[in-house]
């Protein structure tokens, strides 16, 4: 169980996990279309597993947010081309290229942004409402 103390420590976790899954999608982006020798040394797209964290008092308060537990490879196999003139072309002529799908990583990448983005808002939401909170008494 997680000692989630307030709204900022919730944010903030959620916001930490997008920021790792951000970071997966960079090097799957940075890695794709990279070609190798052989199906095992190909580059395999990485994804983070998300857990739901929940606070101590959680049946209390219904408090909970997300982290990442691990990041796993994704069991795609890398496509074949046949360039025999390729450097890295293994005995049969093919180079094996990156099973990265540019496009799901930009969908992917879109939607932890608006995520990440969810949590600056409620952040900036709180601090606001506790600035009005303290103008009040003056």
């Amino acid at each position: 169980m997680s000692d989630l103390k307030n709204i900022f420590d919730i944010s903030g976790r959620a916001m930490s996990a997008q920021l790792v899954r951000l970071n997966t999608i960079a090097s799957n982006l940075a890695n794709a279309g990279s070609m190798e020798g052989s199906r095992e040394a190909a580059y395999k797209a990485i994804r983070p597993v998300f857990e739901t964290e929940y606070s101590e008092n959680f049946k209390r308060n219904g408090v909970a947010t997300t982290g990442v537990t691990e990041i796993v490879q994704l069991e795609r196999e890398p496509e074949a081309v046949y360039m025999p003139s390729h450097p890295k072309s293994d005995e049969n002529g093919f180079v094996y290229v990156a099973a990265v799908s540019q496009e799901e990583e930009m969908v992917d990448m879109m939607e932890a942004n608006r995520q990440y983005q969810n949590n600056v808002e409620v952040i900036t939401t709180i601090k606001a409402l506790m600035m009005q909170t303290v103008n009040l008494g003056k």
